[in-house]
């Protein structure tokens, strides 16, 4: 018999949105909240350890290690998808970059039929998520639950790329969440005493022992419970145990841009075609769950230079080097070991006659190959060339009825041709910025692939080898009021009463730039709309009305 316990609020993934969630909503001592995580506690000290996600990109700590299908736009290659499976999510597991994107992205948003989403709608929530350090002004909050702040011991090489853009005529910008968008610069990271500050680290972990909040680590969600239109708990999955978690008030699903969609339609919420493909009884008909997946392509560009002795490196000098500091980060929480490897970067245009930039620049003080699993000797550096805004579209469908199974990933990278010329400018303009004298001292040089690549044709047949994922997929589960959306402008599942998704999935179309700010945003509102919402189930009379359904569902 599966034991059955209930809650107010049942959320689905104990990651950036979860933890925001779980936090705010367990605020108030009158309602109680379960917090389901697929993965362990973040007790690891490779999650606290800035630099330790170096390791925890080769041995697949706390992470899924997902793949795509085949890329047709990658020369038939499998992209690597991981994503966080800890408590903290991606957040235990990211560079810890914090930007936000420009306002045209939220302002977007609203345009597209999602009223409330405009800038000048979400920057209080993002001042009432951060702290700080800088202090609080007209961009920026102080006392937030999510500590930000400047790098403690940045690596020199950083500052040398950004006197490179800035000889190379872009402007130096303090502060890429400011007034200026546009320009390079350090990024300011999710960090406090030298340490990485994960969203489960801000928002969950003080938290813990409230008596109405209940975590569940090693707790895989099998399915929904649905009673009609109704959602009434979840099934679960925990350490072996089967347990049956039924929600007064609401489930929020925080699985995050693939796990959430294949949540949906494991439970019979989706496209009727594909949900009949397994076999699976169709509850609800909703079309659009899993499509209008799509992520920042984004190809690396890695440069030997045996005099860029600042940069992590394998070889007899480097060892000793991080010999060092590891017992340096152990006493002080200071040095390499704070580094997020990602310290620089920018962003700047493909064309002159872009409105804002749509291309981004992350400076690695090491030399980055296949995601940083595949050792390389010696010293260098790397620069991502990422695209902000691209065209192309992908799905997520499942690959059985199996809860246990991995979703099917399908982000249709470089499908679309634009993408992958805007990505040949990036490249373009990244040699240009390399070329300035405060990075030419470091006598970088391209291996063969890159240096093969010089005319347009030849630098796309380069992109096409070697782009993958930056790591921020979204949009599978589209907010919206057309046919095709999932969810509404309160991220409301269409349709159904009692569910929500709150994540990356729900970005109608991606930010320009890290994903991680602007999740934990959309769940401090979405926490606010919860509890301002909250009502018994057996009083609720209104569901929200399903959009038309598309004839693509058949």
């Amino acid at each position: 018999m599966t034991p059955n316990q209930t809650f107010d609020y049942v959320i689905v993934g104990g990651g950036s949105a979860g933890s925001v969630l779980a936090s705010r909503l367990s605020e108030d001592p009158a309602v109680s909240v379960a917090l389901l995580e697929a993965g362990p506690a973040d007790r690891s000290v490779l999650i606290h350890c800035p630099a330790g996600l170096g390791v925890m990109a080769r041995t697949g700590q706390a992470n899924w290690c997902f793949e795509t299908t085949p890329q047709p736009g990658l020369n038939g290659r499998r992209g690597y998808q991981p994503r966080g499976k800890v408590l903290g999510g991606s957040s235990s597991i990211n560079a810890m970059i914090y930007i936000r994107g420009h306002r045209s992205d939220y302002d977007g948003w609203a345009a597209a039929g999602n009223p409330g989403w405009a800038w000048d709608a979400v920057l209080p929530w993002f001042k009432r998520a951060e702290d700080n350090a800088r202090g609080a002004d007209a961009w920026h909050g102080q006392g937030g639950p999510l500590h930000v702040m400047d790098l403690c011991d940045p690596n020199p090489l950083s500052r040398r790329f950004v006197e490179a853009g800035r000889q190379a005529g872009w402007p130096e910008n303090p502060d890429f969440n400011g007034a200026a968008f546009e320009g390079v610069g350090m990024y300011q990271v999710t960090h406090q005493n030298g340490e990485r500050f994960s969203a489960a680290k801000g928002y969950l972990r003080p938290h813990l022992g409230r008596p109405n909040l209940q975590v569940f680590t090693e707790a895989r969600a099998e399915r929904l419970i649905l009673d009609g239109r109704l959602v009434r708990g979840v099934d679960v999955l925990h350490r072996g145990q089967r347990l049956r978690l039924m929600a007064r008030q609401e489930v929020a699903l925080c699985a995050g841009a693939f796990q959430s969609p294949q949540l949906l339609m494991l439970s019979g919420v989706g496209d009727p075609v594909e949900l009949q493909r397994h076999g699976i009884t169709v509850r609800h008909a909703l079309p659009g769950v899993g499509r209008n997946l799509h992520d920042h392509p984004d190809v690396v560009m890695v440069l030997k230079a045996p005099r860029a002795r600042e940069s992590f490196g394998l070889g007899l000098g480097g060892g000793w080097d991080i010999a060092r500091a590891i017992g340096q980060w152990r006493r002080e929480r200071r040095g390499l070991l704070t580094s997020n490897f990602a310290e620089a970067g920018g962003f700047f245009r493909s064309r002159p006659d872009e409105a804002v930039p749509d291309l981004q620049w992350h400076f690695v003080v090491g030399q980055l190959v296949n995601h940083g699993r595949s050792a390389v000797w010696g010293h260098g550096y790397s620069v991502h060339v990422c695209l902000l805004r691209p065209q192309s579209r992908g799905r997520v469908t499942l690959a059985s009825a199996d809860p246990l199974a991995a979703p099917v990933i399908d982000p249709a990278f470089l499908a679309e041709a634009d993408d992958l010329d805007r990505l040949v400018s990036g490249v373009q303009q990244t040699r240009r910025l390399l070329a300035q004298p405060a990075m030419a001292a470091l006598g970088g040089q391209e291996p063969g692939p890159l240096a093969r690549a010089q005319d347009p044709q030849a630098i796309a047949e380069f992109i096409r080898n070697h782009a993958d994922t930056i790591y921020h997929p979204v949009g599978s589960c589209r907010m919206g009021a057309d046919p095709l959306a999932v969810v509404d402008a309160q991220m409301k599942v269409h349709g159904l009463s009692g569910l929500r998704v709150v994540d990356a999935s729900a970005m109608p179309s991606i930010v320009s730039g890290n994903t991680n700010a602007p999740v934990i945003m959309m769940a401090e509102r979405a926490a606010a709309w919860m509890a301002a919402a909250r009502w018994r189930r057996e009083d609720a009379a209104v569901i929200a009305p399903a959009p038309p359904v598309a004839e693509a569902a058949g």
